[in-house]
C-alpha cells in the first residue's frame, strides 16, 4: 500500500511540474504582446494546456478571479498549486508511517 502512495504522489509531483510549465507559457504570452510562438513551441505547450485544463477548468469556475485594481489576478492556478503541495505531502507522511 506504501508503494501505491509514493507511487500517486509522484504523478502528483510531475503534474505539478506540468502545472509549472503552464504558468511559465502563459506569462510568456501575457508579457510579450507580439510574440508569436514558433509551430515547435506549440507543440510542446498544446499537452501541457491539455492535461491541466481537465482541472483548471472547474477551479477557475468555483474560484471568482481577484480584483487588484484594473487588473483581475486568476488565483485559481495557485489554489491547485497548494492543494497538490498539501495532498503530496499528506501522502508521503501516511506512506512513511506504513512502512
Amino acid at each position: 500500500m506504501a508503494t501505491a502512495l509514493y507511487i500517486i504522489a509522484l504523478v502528483l509531483r510531475v503534474y505539478w511540474f506540468i502545472l509549472l510549465g503552464r504558468v511559465i507559457v502563459e506569462m510568456i504570452r501575457s508579457f510579450s504582446r507580439r510574440w508569436a510562438p514558433s509551430r515547435g513551441f506549440a507543440l510542446v505547450a498544446e499537452p501541457l494546456f491539455v492535461l491541466t485544463d481537465v482541472v483548471v477548468k472547474p477551479l477557475r469556475r468555483l474560484i471568482p478571479p481577484v480584483r487588484l485594481g484594473g487588473v483581475a489576478l486568476d488565483v485559481s492556478i495557485l489554489v491547485l498549486f497548494f492543494g497538490l503541495s498539501i495532498l503530496v505531502t499528506i501522502l508521503l507522511s501516511v506512506a512513511e508511517g506504513m512502512n
